[in-house]
């Protein structure tokens, strides 16, 4: 189950995610009210990055790829957050 809530936790921040002119193209940012075990392990992975402190997260390119398959493997793909 701890494999799953990751899994939601990043689809979820990305779904909720917006671009910022501020921060690369390759990245977006969202609001990190999740565990903060699921956000910690999602750094790990190099999926998010930001500081503690910090109210929001950056997703990575690689976060954004990945919540991109979770979008299709849960979602079917239904939605594109663009």
């Amino acid at each position: 189950m701890k494999k799953e809530i990751e899994e939601l936790t990043l689809l979820l921040l990305y779904l909720t995610s917006w671009k910022e002119e501020d921060i690369p193209e390759t990245m977006r940012r969202s609001w990190k009210g999740y565990s903060f075990e699921a956000l910690d392990q999602l750094k790990v992975q190099d999926y998010l990055r930001g500081g503690t402190k910090s109210k929001s997260v950056y997703l990575t390119e690689a976060g954004i790829e990945e919540a991109k398959q979770l979008m299709e493997k849960y979602l079917g793909g239904e939605r594109n957050s663009e």
